[in-house]
C-alpha cells in the first residue's frame, strides 16, 4: 500500500515502490502488510525535502522506519534497505534463540525427586 502526502503518486512511482518492497518477503513470508508513505515538504531544506516512512505489520511487534532524502526514489531505496536490514536482524535473532536454548537451573530438592 502506497500513499502520498503533499505529493502526487504517479503510476511509475507506485510500480517502483511495489518492486522495491517485494524483496522484503525473502526474510519473512508471513508479512501481513507493508505500507509506505511518501511525503514532500517544499519548505524543508533541499537535503531533507522527501520523507519515506515504512510500516510492516508482522506477527509480533510491528516495524517502523523513516528516511529523509533530497530525491523521492532515493528515499524509497534507502527505506527499503533499512527495512531489509531490520527484517534480517529479526530473522537472525529468532534463529539464534531457537538453536541456543538457555540452560535452566534445577533446585536440589527437585533434582532428588527426578
Amino acid at each position: 500500500m502506497v500513499s502520498g502526502i503533499h505529493l502526487e503518486l504517479t503510476p511509475s512511482l507506485k510500480t517502483f515502490v511495489r518492486e522495491k518492497t517485494e524483496r522484503l518477503f525473502r526474510h519473512e513470508e508471513r508479512i501481513v502488510r507493508v505500507r509506505v508513505e511518501l511525503e514532500c515538504d517544499p519548505k524543508e531544506a533541499v537535503s531533507t525535502r522527501f520523507k519515506a516512512k515504512g510500516h510492516i505489520a508482522i506477527h509480533g511487534p510491528d516495524m517502523n522506519a523513516t528516511v529523509e532524502s533530497d530525491e523521492c526514489h532515493k528515499a524509497v531505496s534507502m527505506l527499503v534497505d533499512k527495512l531489509d536490514r531490520m527484517l534480517a536482524r529479526r530473522h537472525q535473532l529468532k534463529r539464534a534463540k531457537r538453536h541456543h536454548p538457555h540452560t535452566v537451573e534445577v533446585d536440589a530438592a527437585v533434582a532428588e525427586t527426578i
